[in-house]
Parts: C-alpha cells; structure tokens; sequence
C-alpha cells in the first residue's frame, strides 16, 4: 500500500519501492536539473554551430539566376566548389575534432568538466563568426577555422561525463544524459529550417553570424550557473546535496588514477567504441549530406530542405526524452537489469535503423524515403539509452575518459563519410544514393552484433580498484535505503 507521507510503496517482501513518476515541470527546484537544463542548451550550440554549414554550403555554392542590363540572363555563384570539395570542407572540422576527444576526457576529469564544456563551446562561437571572412579568403582559410573549431569542440562530449560522474545520481543517469544529449537534435531541429529562412532571406552569412552569437550568450550564463560538483553550488538545497552524494559515493569528486592497461584490454569499452561508431556514421552521413540529398535528388528548394532535413532530429529528441525515462524506469522497477536495459535499447535501435535506412536507399521517392530516414534516425534515440550512457555504468570514476575514447573512433565517420560521399555521389543519381544509404545499414548493424556480444552495465573490477568506497556502495536493487533515496530523486513534484 503507497504511505501518503513519504510517497512510497512497499513490495511482497517489505522493502521500500519509488513510485515512478513523470518529471514536474518545475525543474528549477532541483538543481541537478537545473545543470541538465544548461546541459541541454550547450549541446543545442555544439550542433547548431556544427550544421549550419551543411546548410549554408549549398546557399554558397548554388547557381543564381543573374539578369544583366544587357537583356541576356546568366548564372553566378558565391563559390564554385565541386562535391569533392564541399566533401573536404564539411569532414574537414572532424580532423580538428578527432584530436581532442581523449584530452577532454582527462581535462575534464582532472580540472572540471563544467570548465571545459564551456570553453570549448565559447571557442567555437567565436569562430563561427569568423566563419564568412575565412570562406571569402579561400578553402584553406575555411578548412583551416573549421579545423580549429573542431579542436575546441572535441571536448564537449567526454568532458560532460565529468559532470554528470558528480552531478547525477545512478538512478537518474539515464533520463539525465539524454535529456541533456536531447539538445543535440533541438539544435539540428532549429538550425536547419531556420539556416535555410536566413540564408534566403538575409545572405549565407548570417546565419554564421547568429549562431555564433547564441553561443557566446550561452556560454555567459553558464558561467554564472553551473559549479562543478554539487557541493560548490550555494544554490543547492541540502537534502539534494545529501542525496546526490549518498547515492554516488564518499568518492564522486576524488581524483582518480586511471588503469590504462585495463582499459584498453576491456571488451566492454570496445562494445561502446563500435557503437558510438556506428551510431555516429548513420548520423553523420545524414546530418551531413542530408540538405544536399533532398536538393538534388528529391529537388525539394533549400528552404524546404532545411525544414524536411530537421525533421529527423525533432523525432529523435523527442524519443530520447521518452526511452531514457523508459530505461531508468525499467532498471528501478527491476524488469530489467542494468546489462539488459544497455543491450536490449542499444541493439534494438540499430536493427530498426539497418532496416528503415536500407529501405529508404532502395524506395528512392518523396515520401516513403523521407519517412524512412525520419524514423530510422528517431529510432535512433534508443540505441543513445544504451551505449552514451554505458560508461558512467561499467566505470563511474572513468566516465569522461572512456567517452574520450569512444568519441574518438566515433568521429572517424565525420571525416570518412562526408568525403566518402563526395566521391561517391558525383551526379546525384538513384543508384549513387542507394550506395551510401547502403553503407550505413551495413555500419549499424555492425555496431548491433559487437554490442550485443560485449556490452556489460556492470561496474568493471579495474574500475573498482582505485576507490573502495565504489565497490562497497549499496546495491540499487537489493537495498531498501538506496532505493528510498532514489524515490526522492524520482519524484520532482513537490
């Protein structure tokens, strides 16, 4: 029977059960949300300022109609790069962003990864602003700056394990991480469609010099808002600061000593290296030559291209919102163990994918192709349930660095696929389409067999070593107390 004091239910034999419970939409009197919701905001400029030359590079490098006093009529463009160049510009910012995955991991993990996260987002902003000069200057300059915001960017998505390691709860590690990863796809939602409007509407530039001035914005509040651990927030209410740092361990802010030996040789950390790969292929093909797609090969306008190519990452954020809420609810509810919540969601978005994405290289019409790559990328959301969050699982105090790592061979499609299919896609044909399309289902499924053999949700013995009190902590599931802390977690309405 629920006790109507403290929320709470007890089960067939006596211990203490949280009642599951959406989120209140008063997120502001948790502050861990409140990091979530800055969180959330920084991952919608990491792609705003990402993508929005997906769209603008085919605004530079369009042929307009020109009429010349003379009467004749005749076409210009800003730029005349052919598919191979505009392959190189656009996988060009992954060379710099490959660089930086593993130095954001240990850079996060050493000096804060709320520090972190945000310079290298502010850097990148400024960047983007520079970003019309450098193309008028030539393809050099621009792969040059695109090289160098990569650099700075390369950080983001390992260092913000380091905040989540001390910020989120086990129990909330799910819902947290993809709330927050939900951004990503928010920023892909608005800036394509609203990238295309200001390129027609106000020049090419513009839309360089928008996002890039929402990032320098971003990065000022998050300043102010965001410490590093929960215990250097005066904000924080003490029953939160107590149960963040009950739920996670006397160790969550400690400095550890990272097993590289260990590491390197764990078959769980290759499973969540296989699928960020491939996970990030698909994504990268489509986030990449996406716009280019639906011009030539569909002929929708740019405009129309912007708002049809955003639409996949409108389902996908609103999915990671549901399946990460889902996968935590599996894990407290005990349907579920942690391993099978990470295999089952992880795998089963990769099979769905393989599926839509090969159907729709092979439908090859407006509809029916659309609505496969929208549901294939949706699907999406629940493979991010599975390996994005695996980390904090099977290694707490190793978080960051091991998403360094993944990231790391998760980029190696930013810089292969875009130019992969400007070799390949040369005319724009049915057949060339279906070639790349074709890849990427062979990638996915790739990911789904190597995770599916591999994949752990278990804390890993390296990863116990360095700290006692990990090992000690209470089993979520067995132990009445823990769990009657989680309840508190999960219920924000007050």
């Amino acid at each position: 029977m629920p006790d109507r004091e403290t929320g709470t239910q007890k089960n067939d034999i006596g211990a203490i059960k949280p009642e599951i419970e959406p989120l209140s939409w008063r997120f502001w009197r948790k502050r861990r949300y409140i990091v979530v919701m800055m969180a959330f905001f920084g991952f919608f400029n990491v792609y705003s300022l990402r993508v929005n030359l997906s769209v603008g590079i085919v605004a530079m490098t369009e042929n307009r109609t020109v009429y010349y006093e003379n009467g004749t009529i005749g076409y210009e463009q800003d730029f005349p790069w052919n598919t191979k160049d505009r392959g190189l510009i656009l996988s060009s910012f992954f060379w710099g962003y490959i660089m930086t995955q593993f130095i954001g991991g240990v850079l996060g993990a050493r000096v804060g990864g709320n520090l972190v996260f945000g310079i290298g987002i502010a850097v990148t902003s400024v960047l983007t602003l520079l970003t019309p000069l450098a193309a008028k200057a030539g393809v050099s300059a621009l792969i040059t700056v695109r090289i160098i915001e990569g650099i700075f960017e390369g950080v983001t998505f390992p260092c913000i394990h380091a905040v989540w390691s001390r910020w989120a709860p086990p129990l909330e590690r799910s819902r947290m991480a993809t709330m927050a990863f939900a951004g990503n796809y928010a920023g892909t939602i608005v800036s394509m469609p609203v990238s295309g409007i200001l390129a027609n509407k106000l020049g090419w530039e513009s839309l360089f010099y928008v996002f890039g001035a929402i990032g320098c914005v971003w990065y000022c509040v998050w300043v102010i808002v965001v410490c590093e651990s929960p215990d250097k927030d005066k904000s924080i209410s003490k029953d939160e600061l107590r149960y963040i740092q009950d739920s996670l361990g006397s160790n969550a802010t400690e400095t550890v000593q990272h097993p590289w030996k260990d590491i390197f040789k764990s078959k769980p950390v290759y499973a969540i290296s296989a699928s960020h790969f491939a996970e990030n292929w698909g994504f990268y093909t489509m986030l990449t030559q996406l716009p280019s797609f639906l011009k030539d090969s569909l002929g929708y306008k740019l405009e129309k291209a912007g708002f049809l190519s955003a639409a996949p990452y409108l389902a996908m954020g609103v999915l990671l919102g549901i399946s990460g809420y889902f996968a935590d609810v599996c894990q407290v509810e005990g349907w579920l163990t942690t391993t099978q919540v990470r295999r089952y969601f992880n795998c089963g978005g990769f099979l769905a994918q393989t599926v839509f994405l090969l159907t729709a290289g092979y439908l090859m019409s407006s509809v029916g192709t659309i609505s496969c790559i929208i549901i294939a990328i949706g699907l999406g959301a629940f493979a991010w349930c599975g390996f994005a969050v695996n980390h904090l699982d099977i290694a707490p105090p190793h978080a960051s660095v091991l998403m360094g790592i993944s990231n790391t061979f998760a980029t190696i499609p930013g810089i292969v696929s875009p130019a992969l299919t400007g070799f390949i896609v040369t005319n724009s044909t049915p057949e060339e389409w279906r070639t790349v399309f074709l890849i990427s289902s062979c990638v996915y499924l790739f990911g789904c067999v190597i995770y599916w053999f591999w994949a752990s949700g278990e804390v890993q013995p390296w990863a116990q070593k360095p700290s006692a009190s990990e090992t000690n902590k209470p089993n979520p599931r067995d132990t009445a107390t823990y769990v009657g802390y989680a309840n508190e977690g999960l219920e924000m309405s007050e």
